[in-house]
């Protein structure tokens, strides 16, 4: 058969498309199967091979599941909110919404022409107002619900996006957007509730299926630690400095106290602390880093003495100086941490700038050099010495700071409320209404979706302002409850908000009245099956997790959790076995590959190229050995001789059969190409297959080359589309071998093989061996001492 790539491909998406073949339906009856894939953001670059690989996995598996029988969901959509676009049209003039549509325009073109089996009918997009309607619903129940607040704090600032940005998108002290280094500047912050969910979420994590270092990261990212609160006195004021340990049992090991810069008790007292001046100043020098740089390890320790004001540590009554760093930030624990230089590298540091007392209380370490941090016998602690297990130690000192009344057991988490908002015009409005006599009032549902206002300069204000503050007709408006003058909230959503729910929209995309039918919720939920990237295993999916579970505590969806199981891609790295970047001229255009082999061997070369969890370089000689794979695919209609089963070729057919099946299920997808390139090549040595093998053979490989496939499918007779036939089954039976080919040896030198039936018996081994010509030098003349046999493995024969 002639492999013209280019008409057999365009010839079948229209099909397909025709005939609505990937479209779910809603015949509940059936055993469903729903994929998730991370639906992309659409830019003005288009489609990259990042992508191709990221959707691959579960195209495969996606287009496996049809063919045995399931109702398939398998949908796409654009989150398309967010900066990128915004500064692009800030840039160029054009609206965003014009700048969106073009993009999604170009991206769902280069997504059909690879032929992923998308439902296209559910199509959704994050900046449509019927979408983002119910990501505003959505805020709203959660508003009604005490999850959403208001409060002022040091903010990650960007002062070259202009935009307040989360902990989670300024890591490092970058703005993940433009990676510019970020300020700390106090502003009114929408947060969600975030920590309330944080048990739910991590035990949530014991019931689902993801990847162990999936569910490693988000222990760690919301970071549950057990420990004490703990008050100490203040000397002179009538105040108590609370504070937060995981290591209560180090209390009198405490000699000093360190309170972040900005903590309230400063500036309430101020008329009691000597050096107030001094302690202002160096605040201001802190307002000017980041949270990563004030948080560093490796760093200068800087810090002043409050004068005035003292502590009083609560169990051995001492009085102890307290100090200000800029380590210690207000919006982590209580501002204040207690000081263990003994036993705390970074509190041993400061201690030894400042001259301050180091007491030992845990034995093990030298501490005249530096700071001991591992486990050992507890000393220099009154009714705590001579323990050695931590657990009993810490049991024992929070029974007594209760009994004191001076503490009590604690839990804190390390991940933070979820900064909720932009002053940006590109994203969702949150409907909230400011008013002098009610306060924050909900934008009542009827009036929802809120809608952007249409504007000409998207410039965000020079202090961070919002462009929408800038148009009265917008922010001025009436009460929803008193009818009186009110400003409207003039702030958007991060682009977090769309993709935190939108695997539930796909379900019911068109549905106006709700944000999707209870039924179909019920039939579809959960997700079986989500694949994307490891640089979204926490925000993106702690983020959604969040929003699901308070759904489902609403009574809104059916299922706890959202996503049943949860997989990974790796990179696909340059040519030159580095990260792909436009800077370093390696990038690798998808379309290149479709334009010059076909969008077949796109497909096959990229699952094929290693392990599909790892990272691995693109390799163009690799490219074209799938291009000439899928050529001798194409040559097999001309091989085809009779039906049923080609003698020697009927094992290693169901040997295939098993292989693809489960290679498929474990994303093991490079192998399971790999048996069927054995198989095409066993067909070719011997010189042809029947039609039924021929069936097999293609159907086998549709998933991976769903185009060449349908087409020697329709040139074979088969009924209906590949796409839809039954998947190929097969006999255990027949996957093991009839014969097995074993060594002979003689006096324990290999002198040959046979080949015997599997299930041959010791005298009939022997019977072979003694009567076979090749033997015959090493049995002549000579007297057979012994003889053994290891089944299926070895013959021996000693002579003498």
């Amino acid at each position: 058969m002639k492999y013209d790539f280019s008409a057999i491909e365009a010839k079948w998406q229209k099909k397909w498309e025709e005939a609505k073949v990937f479209e779910a339906t809603d015949d509940f009856s059936k055993p469903k199967f729903y994929g998730l894939i991370e639906f992309p953001y659409p830019s003005g670059a288009g489609m990259h091979v990042g992508h191709i690989k990221a959707y691959s996995g579960l195209e495969v598996i996606s287009r496996k599941r049809r063919m045995q029988g399931y109702n398939v969901l398998f949908p796409i959509g654009f989150d398309a909110f967010g900066l990128p676009t915004e500064n692009y049209a800030i840039k160029t003039g054009v609206h965003p919404r014009k700048v969106t549509d073009d993009n999604i325009e170009h991206f769902t073109a280069q997504l059909k022409r690879v032929g992923f089996s998308f439902d296209w009918s559910k199509v959704i997009d994050t900046t449509d107002e019927n979408y983002y309607k119910w990501t505003q619903w959505i805020f709203l129940k959660m508003f009604e619900n005490g999850l959403v607040f208001r409060d002022t704090a040091l903010v990650n600032y960007c002062p070259s996006c202009k935009v307040v940005l989360s902990n989670e998108d300024s890591q490092g002290g970058k703005c993940d957007i433009c990676k510019s280094d970020i300020v700390q500047k106090s502003k009114d912050v929408w947060y969600l509730r975030i920590t309330k969910y944080a048990d739910k979420l991590l035990s949530g994590l014991e019931t689902v299926d993801y990847l162990p270092n999936i569910k490693m990261q988000q222990v760690n990212w919301i970071g549950k630690s057990t420990g004490a609160f703990v008050n100490f006195e203040l000397k002179g004021i009538d105040e108590k400095l609370r504070i937060y340990t995981t290591r209560p049992d180090t209390l009198f090991g405490v000699t000093f106290m360190v309170m972040a810069p900005e903590h309230p008790i400063l500036e309430k007292h101020q008329d009691k602390i000597s050096n107030y001046a001094d302690l202002a100043a160096y605040k201001d020098e802190c307002a000017k880093k980041t949270e990563f740089e004030r948080t560093q390890l490796i760093k200068d320790k800087t810090g002043v003495r409050v004068e005035g004001i003292s502590a009083v540590n609560p169990i051995t009554g001492k009085e102890i100086p307290i100090y200000i760093s800029d380590y210690v930030m207000m919006g982590y624990g209580t501002g204040a941490i207690m000081a263990v230089p003994a036993h705390d590298e970074r509190d041993y540091d400061f201690a030894k700038k400042f001259g301050i007392d180091i007491v030992e209380v845990i034995k093990g370490g030298d501490i005249s050099k530096e700071a001991y941090t591992g486990n050992g016998e507890m000393v220099n602690s009154d009714f705590l010495n001579g323990l050695t297990d931590i657990k009993s130690s810490i049991a024992k000192m929070v029974e007594k700071l209760e009994e004191k009344g001076v503490g009590e057991a604690g839990v804190q988490y390390k991940m933070k409320d979820w900064a909720f908002n932009r002053q940006r015009y590109w994203g969702e409005p949150i409907p909230i209404v400011h008013c002098e006599h009610c306060g924050m009032v909900s934008v009542p549902y009827e009036e929802l979706p809120l809608r952007l206002p249409e504007v000409k300069n998207f410039e965000p204000g020079e202090g961070g302002e919002s462009p929408l503050a800038k148009i009265d007709s917008y922010v001025n408006c009436k009460c929803p409850k008193c009818q009186r003058d009110a400003k409207r909230e003039t702030d958007t959503m991060p682009q977090w908000a769309g993709s935190s729910w939108y695997f539930l929209r796909y379900i019911d995309p068109k549905n106006s009245e709700k944000l999707a039918d209870p039924e179909k919720l019920k039939y579809w939920m959960p997700v079986d099956w989500y694949n994307g990237g490891m640089e979204h295993v926490t925000r993106h999916m702690i983020y959604s997790r969040f929003w699901h579970k308070f759904l489902y505590d609403m009574g809104l969806v059916p299922t706890e959790e959202p996503y049943a199981k949860r997989t990974a891609q790796g990179l696909i790295l340059g040519p030159d076995g580095d990260k792909m970047s436009k800077s370093k001229g390696n990038v690798v255009d998808p379309n290149d590959t479709v334009d010059r082999y076909g969008a077949d061997v796109l497909r096959v070369y990229i699952l094929f190229m290693g392990d599909y969890a790892s990272a691995a370089p693109w390799s163009e000689s690799s490219v074209k050995g799938c291009k000439r794979f899928l050529e001798r695919v194409a040559d097999l209609p001309g091989m085809v001789k009779g039906s049923g089963s080609t003698d020697g070729l009927e094992s290693l057919f169901h040997k295939t059969v098993k292989k693809v099946t489960t290679d498929i299920e474990e994303l093991k997808f490079n192998t399971a190409i790999a048996s069927l390139m054995t198989l095409l090549n066993e067909i070719e040595a011997k010189g042809s297959l029947t039609k039924d093998e021929l069936l097999v053979f293609i159907r086998l490989l549709s998933p991976f080359a769903p185009h060449i496939c349908e087409e020697i499918w329709e040139s074979e007779g088969g009924e209906g589309m590949i796409a839809l036939a039954e998947w190929p089954t097969y006999d255990e039976a027949k996957t093991v071998d009839a014969t097995v080919e074993i060594a002979v040896q003689f006096n324990g030198k290999v002198r040959g093989t046979v080949v015997i039936a599997k299930d041959a018996t010791k005298e009939a081994v022997f019977e072979q061996v003694h009567s076979d010509e090749r033997f015959a030098p090493f049995l002549d003349g000579k007297t057979v001492i012994k003889e053994i046999y290891v089944p299926g493995k070895i013959v021996n024969i000693v002579v003498k």
